[in-house]
């Protein structure tokens, strides 16, 4: 059996064909003649029988797709997400005529999964409310025009850091996944000749995760979604995508809040440190209390920019600055102003975090998934249609003793 893109198209050609037959006799006034007659029997006949072909494939691909089955890893199509466009995914879910790459892929995406909308993988994409619209420059008009260049990003975005960090990624997960970890050792004993050995046993324990929906939402007006191209495709792509993956990097910094992953400062089981009077001790307390749990690796640390713009204006006593090497101790630094700046009991503190961060697993359920909806009350009466992304992920810290935290 052919695929559904290929049926649907082939049926598009077909329509085609019988409108042109029916506009030429309009055109000319006058009733069909003979042999169009018969051409358009025979065209109805051929869509019709496609319709079968076509209801018959859609029913075996849903019967698959509510099927048990692996998860499908969204990498593997990467060779061929060069020629996909998000643009036109949002498109095909307002006809509902999935076709094209992007039907392929969301076919793939949607199988063994409950979706709401269209699946866009997360290498294509990867909130903040906002109406986007063409007669309004800064909401949607810049993107409309005759000769358009690609969208400009918005340069005042937070720095997504904790993947750059090393944090453990683990993609296309299904049902709840457990993290078993070794949080003690057997021991051992020196035992005279043919003297018996002390019995000992490992403890075992584990780290939960689900799934958490992170979701954002736009409002493109129907001219918007009709004229532009490009810029919209670098809108999806550009601030949609970035605005899940900001969210979800926050949460693996703080999180804990409604609904959200509990990340690292959030997490009970990391410990703060308490803050020294001389900012590079509280550094080597927080390097300290990883050496001392044996905790071995590529550790760093990460921080508000107000942090380090008070660091660098620290002088020793002869009015020297001191260098970010010496009051980190040689170690990595990394900041972003995802780090929170409200922590203590006056709310008023910025994060300092020192870890290893391996020990953070990040792991995705789905791709995005986009629903598009024109019939609510905002955008019904005047055809333009919200864009809602949901994203299903958690955080996990596997070894809270690899990390440490202090407030500045």
């Amino acid at each position: 059996m052919r695929s559904i893109a290929a049926l649907q198209e082939q049926r598009a050609a077909r329509v085609d064909a019988l409108k042109a037959i029916v506009t030429k006799a309009e055109t000319e006034n006058r009733d069909l003649s003979t042999e169009e007659n018969n051409a358009f029997e025979s065209g109805r006949a051929d869509v019709e029988r496609i319709d079968r072909d076509l209801r018959n494939a859609q029913f075996l691909a849903e019967a698959e797709r509510r099927g048990p089955g692996d998860p499908v890893n969204d990498n593997l199509q990467q060779p061929d997400l060069s020629r996909y466009s998000a643009a036109r995914a949002i498109r095909c879910a307002m006809t509902g005529r999935f076709d094209g790459l992007e039907g392929e892929m969301h076919t793939e995406l949607s199988r063994g999964r409950e979706t709401r909308g269209v699946m866009i993988p997360t290498t294509v994409l990867l909130g903040e409310v906002r109406t986007q619209t063409v007669g309004t420059a800064s909401a949607g008009g810049h993107t409309v025009a005759t000769q358009l260049a690609p969208l400009a990003d918005r340069i005042n975005r937070p720095a997504l850091k904790i993947e750059a960090l090393g944090a453990t990624v683990m993609r296309n997960l299904t049902g709840f996944l457990d993290l078993p970890n070794l949080s003690a050792s057997g021991s051992t004993a020196w035992v005279a000749e043919d003297g018996d050995a002390t019995r000992s046993a490992a403890t075992f324990s584990k780290v939960s995760m689900a799934p958490k929906t992170v979701t954002a939402e736009y409002q493109l007006s129907r001219r918007l979604i009709l004229q532009s191209n490009e810029a919209i495709e670098n809108l999806l792509r550009t601030d949609l995508g970035q605005l899940l993956a900001q969210a979800l990097d926050a949460a693996a910094i703080k999180g804990g809040g409604s609904n959200q992953p509990v990340g690292v400062i959030a997490n009970s089981g990391v410990a703060k440190v308490t803050t020294a009077t001389a900012f590079s001790d509280t550094t080597a307390d927080l390097i300290s209390a990883l050496e001392v749990d044996d905790i071995t690796g590529t550790a760093a640390f990460l921080t508000h920019p107000g942090v380090i713009n008070a660091c660098r204006k620290i002088k020793d006593g002869q009015g020297h600055i001191v260098t970010l090497q010496e009051l980190f101790h040689n170690q990595r630094v990394e900041t972003t102003t995802q780090v929170p700046t409200n922590l203590g009991s006056g709310t008023n503190k910025k994060g300092l975090i020192y870890g290893l961060w391996s020990q953070l697993v990040i792991g995705y359920w789905s791709a995005v998934d986009v629903l598009v909806n024109p019939y609510h009350a905002d955008v019904a009466s005047n055809g333009g249609a919200l864009i809602h992304a949901f994203l299903d992920a958690d955080v996990a810290v596997r070894n809270p003793a690899a990390f440490r935290y202090a407030e500045i």
